[in-house]
């Protein structure tokens, strides 16, 4: 079952549960990308999907660290809320030391030996990571390993 599949059902299962957080969670994810398809003239796949998700959790972490600091934490929770219902259609996230082994893998494949090289080493590693692992935090240790 492709991944639109899955939130197309996930929606009409909130429909009958009347679950109107979830549903319409689901509902901007599906119009997300509905918009995507439409503005590109093509179908998309689960990894275009997962990029979609992933791009919308991360507005949601923005917004949640405004709101916090805004003093509006009924909002906040809203978009946790949100960020927890559209995790459910990721793939299981790595764990740390998956994620140093991706790491010194893609720096041995790509030849990278410092700083300059980064370009090349998270190029190698967004594909495999994608909705798998926060890219930001993975930057850094990408970073760390090539200035050591």
């Amino acid at each position: 079952m492709s991944l639109r599949e899955q939130l197309t059902d996930a929606q009409k299962d909130a429909m009958r549960a009347k679950d109107k957080p979830r549903l319409g969670t689901l509902r901007l994810a599906l119009s997300a990308i509905k918009q995507v398809e439409v503005d590109e003239r093509r179908e998309l796949s689960d990894d275009d999907i997962i990029a979609i998700i992933t791009k919308m959790i991360k507005q949601r972490r923005d917004s949640i660290s405004q709101y916090e600091a805004a003093g509006r934490q009924e909002l906040a929770d809203a978009e946790a809320g949100e960020i927890t219902v559209l995790q459910d259609f990721l793939p299981k996230q790595l764990s740390s030391d998956e994620v140093a082994a991706l790491i010194d893998q893609a720096i041995s494949e790509t030849g990278a030996n410092g700083p300059a090289d980064m370009g090349k080493v998270m190029g190698w590693l967004k594909p495999k990571l994608q909705g798998r692992a926060e890219m930001g935090p993975i930057s850094g240790q990408v970073k760390a390993k090539l200035s050591a």
